[in-house]
């Protein structure tokens, strides 16, 4: 369909539905239309949107006063963006679950139901997801009247007595693994339903790390949010960091330098090579292939030094600031810049082959861990979990923002779905982004790094959309007064892509636990807002 015929035509079985729709304008984003509907139309609204193919994106809540709610949620469908919002009375917060419709809205709902204390009424999970014990039943920290510093006194206690699914029959054994790891890896459960050696069902508890990151964004200014988007999953700060600056800019329609979106790529796409480094090497060190973890550890250390030494932090930390980016870079350094981008490329011409055509690696990796096609579409995987089973998706490229829109983005797409075709799309999104600096640094705009931030009005919102390394993320923005954020959430691509472990571990082995866990790499501080 050409652009927005697919919204023309969700409008029409909207009609035929008889859900209340009204067509708003609140969101000022290229490509993004907002819907008002009512709240009783939720559920049946959600029916149509599965019907029409749309995938089922992020849930957020806003308190917008001491009586009401409002409740949003966003939907996808061939690069376009469709936000859906629904006044709900706090006396009254009751809303029909997209979950039957759409699996990935289990959790997230789930987190609502903690956080605000919304009762989603025919949901098949009704079991507490973020309320671990740190707050009291009847308490919920996402509304207003909640502190920020909460009301504990004492130690919060064991989250022990969560009711696990539990598996029966002759042979059938569980086994409990964290939420402490032996590694410094940040904590999650998982348990295990085995025969033998063969994984029945997994079942993951995470939320141990909450920090309440939604709440104390609350009342910051805008440079304030955009240093905490930054550390809500800091192997992905850039991209965090990026997603909040593109909601606010948006917000107060303020233009960024061309140049500091181009920096703002290199940045991005530097994030994307050092954790795909990273990762490649760290799969093949869980089944023992020790070489490539040190190569590629190599690599990426060789790689992060750089980003110190021209940018000031290894991480790329508190580089993008609203309206721009805090440092530019000279043509000396454009110059390092490209000599170690071809460098690199020279070295992983020589390692990729050894992995590729390693028997024993091949023998740990090939068939395991599979993620159907299938699957992955109901669950709504994104980044390099979705790209290894069959789903065609990168926002830079099907929903391009500046700078990509002027570039050649290529993004790779498998239908394999294991664990050695989730290594194969890292390595080639290595070679993808190494592309894409190339394009970047050749042709780089002159001019401005940053404009002078300026407030927007209370009750601007804005939506960013941004291509994380793990995939895609969106952020939710709206202002208060004097330009204080009044509601932040960020959603973190592991959100969506944390179920696939479930998934794609069934019929395995445990001791290929380990390696479908780190093919996946869900981030622990990116879901545990």
């Amino acid at each position: 369909m050409s652009r927005f015929d697919w919204l023309s035509e969700l409008l029409a079985r909207c009609e035929d539905e008889h859900v209340l729709v009204q067509h708003g304008s609140a969101i000022q984003l290229a490509l993004v239309h907002l819907l008002d509907i009512d709240h009783e139309d939720w559920g049946r609204f959600a029916e149509v949107a599965h019907r029409q193919g749309c995938r089922w994106v992020a849930l957020w809540a806003d308190q917008i006063d001491a009586d009401d709610f409002n409740i949003n949620v966003c939907f996808e469908y061939h690069g376009d963006y469709l936000v859906v919002r629904a006044p709900l009375a706090i006396r009254q917060p009751v809303l029909p679950s997209h979950t039957p419709w759409f699996p990935a809205a289990n959790r997230p709902e789930r987190h609502l139901q903690d956080m605000f204390g919304i009762v989603f009424s025919d949901h098949p999970d009704a079991r507490r997801w973020t309320r671990h014990q740190a707050w009291p039943e009847g308490q919920y920290p996402l509304r207003k009247d909640f502190p920020a510093a909460g009301e504990a006194e004492d130690d919060t206690p064991p989250d022990s007595d969560y009711p696990f699914f539990q598996a029966q029959g002759a042979g059938v054994y569980e086994i409990p693994v964290g939420p402490v790891h032996a590694g410094i890896i940040e904590p999650g459960h998982f348990r295990f339903q085995a025969v033998g050696e063969t994984v029945l069902n997994l079942e993951e508890r995470l939320g141990y790390v909450h920090k309440g990151i939604e709440k104390i964004a609350e009342d910051r200014d805008a440079a304030g949010v955009v240093r905490l988007a930054g550390r809500v999953s800091g192997d992905s700060t850039v991209a965090h960091s990026w997603a909040a600056c593109m909601a606010m800019e948006r917000a107060a329609r303020i233009v960024v330098p061309a140049r500091a979106l181009s920096l703002r790529a290199v940045l991005a796409e530097r994030e994307r090579i050092a954790n795909h480094l990273g990762d490649i090497g760290a799969i093949c060190n869980d089944v023992g292939f020790a070489f490539a973890q040190y190569q590629f550890s190599r690599l990426r250390e060789d790689w992060q030094r750089l980003n110190l030494s021209v940018f000031g932090h290894r991480l790329l930390m508190d580089c993008v600031i609203p309206g721009g980016v805090v440092g530019d870079i000279d043509s000396a350094q454009v110059d390092k810049l490209k000599t170690r981008q071809a460098a690199l490329r020279a070295e992983l011409d020589e390692l990729l082959p050894i992995i590729n055509d390693n028997p024993s690696l091949e023998d740990r990796l090939l068939g395991t861990g599979v993620l159907s096609p299938e699957t992955a579409t109901m669950i709504g995987a994104v980044g390099y979990v979705g790209k290894a089973s069959g789903i065609d998706y990168d926002l830079r490229r099907d929903h391009a923002y500046a700078p990509y829109h002027r570039l050649k983005v290529e993004s790779p797409v498998y239908r394999n779905g294991d664990v050695a075709t989730r290594v194969k799309v890292r390595a080639d999104e290595i070679s993808h982004a190494l592309d894409l600096l190339d394009q970047l640094l050749a042709d780089f705009p002159d001019g401005e790094i940053s404009v002078t931030w300026q407030a927007p009005a209370a009750n601007a919102e804005g939506l960013g959309l941004v291509e994380g390394w793990r995939g895609e993320i969106l952020c939710y923005v709206r202002f208060g007064e004097a330009g204080r954020i009044a509601r932040f959430f960020p959603r973190d691509p592991s959100w969506l892509n944390w179920p696939a472990l479930e998934q794609l571990i069934h019929g395995n082995i445990v001791p290929d636990f380990p390696v479908c866990n780190k093919s996946v790499n869900g981030s622990y501080s990116g879901h545990d807002l």
